[in-house]
């Protein structure tokens, strides 16, 4: 038995090894991937031997909750209870900034002078402290403890050894500070130290979850593009009932404009069917008699019937759904280099601070206690992660906020720190390197029977011939629904042609239309339609082999049973995409391009941008398998799309990267946005993710090098040569030179061009 349960308590990689290592552990769990970003656990189980109870109790033992069975609430109570969290951590944060302000006032060199009497009170520091190190910072210790009992570190063992360190000796500074004179160390506490680290840890996370809070809504709007109700044959008559009591062999009847309620096959009727939503492509699919529909697509023309085959968790769109979840859910999240330096870095700390104390306590002069205690305190303090927690979040939020000006939209950390790694990128062709829309390329035109009236005076010339085949087309097209006829009429409206009136109109799907105009039949359609009506068109089959080889949808024109020329339509290239793809060659990255559509169309769309990896004819399900079958060979893959039928191939992927103008369901779906709309910033953001883990590696180096080398100073090395011992106020010092070091580090990101 696989299942899926919510896990509560969770915010580093640290914490996805603690829960995967203990849920490991359970007899008769096969298998458990934990994943950060979707705050979930999928444990793979047999049921006769791992109850859910034994599952829960594991993950409870290591500090965290797992949520089973009635416990799991509906997605508007986890809503409410996400807000509510926020909202609590958001009370912390400003109570642990406010109070540690207040006793930095107070307490700090230079600062203290301007400070008001009761402030510089150790009392009153310790009064302002207790409940930031106790109330507020509880989540630290609760944490630790787990991760101590596992003999593991984290981010929170470091936070809650150093806070209770400064806060442990600064409460003793007050309450005996005669005995600390005694031995020739002024009596000063570091309260400001506990509370700040405190409130700047929250503050980091409180921004990680605010990020984190939409990332359920891919999902949700998903489930919103189905059809709510179905109008179904029922006992001889038609009657709408809700979605989910449609049953398989039902008879369902949809009209133009309407999304068909489920999969299905057509038993009476013809139409021209918008598809995009599953297969990307703009142009719609006419449909007949015996050929299947999808569910949540859109009706276009006619009016049709047919019988249910697949409905509920059975149907494409709620098998793209699943998809989008587990690949949301098997997506590791990217251990963070913090939590990777703190898990060697606090446990030779502890045993260094262990190791001053026994040297100092048996080698140490009178009273050895206390000078044992006093640089043991200091070895803590000095390692105390102040910098180290800001070293990645600061650049990464000056990171987001650079991309953000140039209009890339960077979700969360993971995305930015793993975009540096991409080698590969695969690329959506309609929507992502064409427009997504069908526009008219070419207008193709014979001699035209002289006797046809002329429609507009002047017409002279083959620009002349073009324009009154445009015209005739744009005519007789004018009633139809078809995005084809869309095309065809709007590229008439902006040569600025008036059109004819067109009488006897008849849409044939899967053919085209016909109509009269000045009592002349005209005909507009595939090669189909000319077959069916013996209309001879081998004088131009070079022409129309050309065009379809170059991707464009062709049309013949007949007038009176004589082609008198071709209108090409096709979804074109943008702009941005050659030059996009060649910025992308200059990193030697490479780029694929796929799509639904067949492969001479999507071989013409590549060969015009530069690109040679192709992959044609490739549906929703089987995208997400490509995106899966090249990361199995070794490589870091991005996928860029904008459709719903992308959705699951963007989750699944490295790095998942839609257009700002694609559906809501790709955005949420993915990791990075193009705002901008501008395919050459995928280069740029990557560009960005390398400069922005070089600032993260760089900070962590300024995090660390103070404390390190003051280490040896805080245990003592210097005390036998020229008996200098490191007081804690140089300890706050450092912590104080390396933050700063860290933040001016991050700002110069800001100065980065991309």
């Amino acid at each position: 038995m696989k299942k899926t349960y919510p896990v509560k308590g969770m915010h580093c990689a640290s914490c996805v090894r603690l829960i995967e290592k203990a849920l490991s552990k359970v007899d008769g769990v096969a298998s458990a991937s934990v994943n950060l970003a979707s705050e979930k656990a999928t444990v793979e189980y047999n049921p006769k031997v791992a109850s859910e109870e034994k599952i829960q109790s594991a993950v409870t033992g290591v500090g965290y909750q797992l949520m089973i069975g009635e416990e799991i609430k509906s997605e508007d109570e986890t809503k409410i209870e996400k807000a509510k969290e926020l909202k609590d951590l958001r009370i912390k944060v400003v109570i642990s900034l406010v109070l540690g302000g207040l006793i930095l006032w107070g307490s700090f060199p230079g600062l203290i002078k301007t400070a008001p009497v009761f402030l510089q009170n150790f009392w009153m520091q310790f009064l302002l402290a207790t409940p930031v190190q106790f109330w507020v910072g509880s989540a630290f210790y609760k944490a630790a403890y787990p991760a101590f009992k596992h003999r593991s570190a984290n981010m929170d063992t470091l936070v809650a050894i150093g806070t209770t360190v400064a806060y442990g000796y600064s409460a003793f500074v007050t309450i005996f500070p005669q005995v600390v004179k005694n031995i020739g160390v002024e009596p000063m506490p570091y309260f400001d130290v506990a509370t700040i680290i405190i409130g700047l840890i929250l503050l980091g996370r409180y921004f990680e979850a605010k990020a984190k809070a939409g990332t359920s809504e891919a999902i949700k709007k998903l489930i919103g593009l189905q059809a709510k109700t179905a109008r179904v044959l029922r006992h001889g008559s038609e009657v709408d009932i809700p979605i989910e009591q449609v049953l398989i062999g039902d008879s369902i009847r949809v009209r133009p404009g309407e999304k068909i309620p489920v999969d299905g096959v057509i038993t009476l009727g013809e139409s021209s069917i918008d598809e995009s939503m599953i297969t990307g492509e703009s142009i719609p699919v006419d449909k007949t008699k015996g050929d299947s529909v999808v569910g949540a697509t859109i009706n276009k023309t006619g009016t049709f019937s047919y019988r249910a085959t697949k409905v509920g968790k059975d149907t494409v769109l709620a098998q793209i759904i699943k998809l989008v979840t587990e690949a949301q859910g098997s997506k590791a999240p990217i251990q963070r280099l913090a939590d990777l330096i703190s898990s060697y870095f606090v446990p030779i700390v502890i045993m260094l601070a262990i190791l001053t104390f026994v040297v100092w306590y048996v080698f140490g002069q009178s009273p050895a206690l206390l000078f044992a205690l006093l640089n043991t305190v200091a070895v803590l303090i000095i390692a105390c992660p102040c910098a180290m927690g800001l070293a990645t979040p600061t650049a990464i939020m000056v990171g987001t906020g650079k991309g953000a000006e140039c209009g890339i939209l960077i979700k969360d950390a993971e995305s930015l720190e793993t975009a540096h790694k991409i080698n590969t990128i695969i690329f959506d062709k309609t929507g992502t390197l064409t427009y997504g829309k069908p526009v008219v390329t070419d207008v193709v035109s014979m001699e035209l029977d002289s006797r046809l009236p002329a429609g507009k005076a002047g017409f002279r010339g083959n620009d002349n011939e073009r324009d009154r085949i445009l015209q005739l087309a744009a005519s007789i097209e004018k009633g139809s629904e078809h995005s084809l006829a869309e095309a065809i009429v709007k590229e008439a409206e902006n040569r600025k042609l008036n059109l004819d009136q067109a009488t006897r109109f008849k849409a044939i799907p899967g053919y085209g239309v016909e109509g009269e105009i000045n009592k002349k039949k005209i005909l507009l359609g595939n090669l189909r339609l000319m077959d069916k009506e013996s209309i001879q068109y081998n004088n131009m089959s070079k022409k129309i082999d050309q065009l379809e080889n170059e991707g464009k949808t062709v049309m013949v024109l007949a007038v009176q049973k004589k082609v008198a020329g071709l209108i090409a339509v096709a979804d074109t290239v943008k702009d941005s995409a050659r030059e996009g793809i060649r910025a992308l060659k200059k990193l030697g990255i490479e780029s694929i391009m796929i799509t639904g559509d067949n492969s001479k169309t999507a071989n013409a769309i590549a060969r015009q941008i530069g690109i040679t990896s192709v992959l044609a004819q490739v549906l929703p399900d089987q995208k997400e398998a490509e995106v899966r079958k090249i990361q199995k060979t070794g490589k870091v893959v991005a996928m860029i799309g904008d459709g719903i039928n992308d959705a699951p191939a963007l989750a699944a992927a490295d790095v998942g990267i839609a257009m700002g103008t694609g559906t809501d369901v790709a955005i949420e779906s993915a990791d990075i946005t193009l705002i901008n709309k501008d395919l050459s910033s995928v280069a740029a953001a990557i560009k960005l993710s390398k400069k922005t883990m070089q600032t993260i590696k760089m900070n962590l180096f300024w995090a660390f090098g103070y404390n390190i080398i003051l280490i040896p100073v805080a245990m003592g090395i210097l005390y036998p040569i020229w008996g200098v011992l490191l007081n804690p106020i140089f300890a706050s010092v450092a912590m104080a030179t390396s933050s700063i070091s860290v933040v001016s580090n991050s700002l110069l990101l800001k100065r980065f061009k991309i």
